[in-house]
């Protein structure tokens, strides 16, 4: 086999936000390519070994400088994401870069921002008061905003958490179903139940959502209300009507704050009814206050073949005949 070595130099970022510290990051790159030879001197990089392996080691280190070079840091999970291994996230907040960390779970467990684009979420709700945040399953879209709203919530910024879906599959016409409204609903808002017992401590929880502290509930029961002193999400935003989002925006109260989210390839509205997630981020983009956050395979913090589907689905265009049909 052809051996070859590389030298590359890192000029122009910080050595130790590259490397890590001990090495912790340029380990990362050595767990992927464990057959390679990889060592580092002040500015530069050593690549030795079997040539294929050597030019696509370059690859993924220039990758890592591009990040580096354009966010201003460059953290573990960028660098899984980058090289397409498993990491395991450290089990103390000093262990975890500065910044990262939204809120402290109910155990203790930090709920970290783990992609370039989730933390550009974190940045952007705190920068306005609408977010639209769009990207598939398994981005972390819903889990880092209802974090937001809890961490809102802890730090008095806000007196309530509303957090709301369209119930498509009921066809929001919930009068038809067995049971009071929390046992109609349930089914549809489990995601966010989810994420909440992630946070909240349970007996916590349950007296927040005694008290309607934190309030589940379908997007047809926001018609009519203001909605102020609170923190909004709605959630799986693809589901909903232009009228549906228009009805849900117009509700927003001086002291609010909202974030929508959804996954444009996945609409499960009937086929004589159109989502209206698109067209309002297209109209309220450039609006002053409203920002957009994109996310995309690379933030999918899931199992590490998720990304690899969400890709191959992409080159294949299913999404966009899921969204048309």
């Amino acid at each position: 086999m052809p051996k070859s070595e590389i030298v590359l130099n890192i000029l122009g970022v910080d050595p130790l936000e590259f490397f890590g510290q001990h090495e912790s990051k340029l380990n990362l790159l050595r767990q992927a390519f464990p057959s390679l030879q990889i060592h580092s001197r002040g500015h530069q990089i050593m690549l030795s070994g079997e040539k294929k392996y050597t030019q696509k080691a370059k690859g993924k280190v220039e990758e890592m400088l591009r990040v580096l070079k354009k966010t201003q840091r460059l953290s573990m999970y960028d660098i899984v994401d980058i090289l397409e291994i498993e990491y395991h996230p450290p089990a103390t907040a000093e262990e975890i870069p500065n910044g990262e960390v939204i809120i402290y779970g109910k155990d203790g467990r930090p709920i970290v921002a783990r992609t370039y684009n989730q933390r550009k979420l974190v940045k952007t709700v705190a920068a306005n008061d609408v977010v639209f945040v769009v990207g598939p399953a398994g981005t972390g879209k819903t889990y880092t905003a209802v974090a937001l709203a809890v961490k809102a919530l802890k730090s008095r910024a806000v007196k309530k958490i509303i957090l709301t879906r369209p119930a498509v599959e009921a066809g929001e016409n919930l009068g038809f179903l067995p049971g009071d409204l929390k046992e109609k609903v349930d089914p549809y808002l489990v995601p966010l139940y989810d994420a909440l017992h992630d946070m909240i401590p349970a007996d916590k929880l349950k007296h927040f959502m005694d008290q309607r502290i934190i309030e589940v509930a379908p997007l047809a029961y926001m018609r009519g209300r203001t909605l102020n002193d609170a923190f909004v999400i709605l959630d799986e935003a693809q589901n909903a009507t232009l009228m549906q989002i228009k009805m849900f925006l117009t509700r927003m109260g001086p002291t609010a704050k909202y974030v929508i989210t959804g996954d444009l390839t996945q609409v499960d509205l009937p086929h004589h009814r159109m989502s209206g997630l698109r067209s309002s981020i297209e109209m309220l983009r450039d609006v002053k206050g409203i920002g957009v956050v994109e996310m995309s395979a690379s933030d999918v913090v899931r199992h590490r073949l998720v990304k690899e589907i969400i890709r191959i689905f992409e080159r294949n265009a299913l999404g966009a005949h899921t969204e048309e049909e």
